[in-house]
């Protein structure tokens, strides 16, 4: 399948958007649930191991993505959004 202009816009659009959602704000907080989600997934030891009735609960999950991530997304989605525009219109 081939890519044709409008979906390497979109592409470039939601990658660029992204990259200047990583530069905006400095952290994300995870909810209860995600942070559960990815602490049982985590886990070294296996899960029979583990107790199923947890007493203590799980502190919520911080994610603080480098700098650079936020510039190689916005980058990115720039060359995708130029590439797009060298192209030929679909249908013509």
């Amino acid at each position: 399948m081939e890519f044709n202009r409008n979906q390497f816009v979109m592409f470039g659009m939601i990658v660029l958007l992204l990259g200047i959602q990583f530069r905006t704000f400095e952290s994300y907080t995870l909810s209860e649930k995600a942070t559960h989600f990815i602490a049982s997934r985590m886990q070294d030891t296996p899960a029979a191991a583990t107790p199923v009735i947890s007493v203590a609960p799980i502190p919520r999950k911080v994610l603080r993505p480098p700098p650079w991530l936020g510039w190689s997304f916005i980058s990115i989605g720039s060359v995708l959004i130029l590439h797009a525009f060298g192209m030929k219109k679909p249908g013509g």
